[in-house]
């Protein structure tokens, strides 16, 4: 399964809060994360982490961030 969180435009802990949400929704496949500011990026990445799903990447697209997650 994969599930796209789009949290651009929107400060802490808004996109943390989206990403866990749908982290609970999803048990496993991948995740797509989109957010504008380096602490999102940060904060999302530790969320994720904390709760077993792996980071796959994080692709800068400009000003965005497109961070990918996996958990098998």
């Amino acid at each position: 399964m994969s599930a796209t969180v789009d949290a651009r435009g929107l400060s802490c802990p808004q996109p943390v809060l989206m990403t866990l949400d749908t982290l609970k929704t999803v048990d496993h496949g991948e995740i797509v994360i989109l957010v504008d500011t380096d602490t999102s990026k940060e904060n999302v990445i530790r969320a994720a982490s904390s709760k077993g799903w792996q980071v796959r990447s994080v692709q800068p697209e400009g000003i965005e961030y497109r961070i990918t997650v996996a958990k098998v």
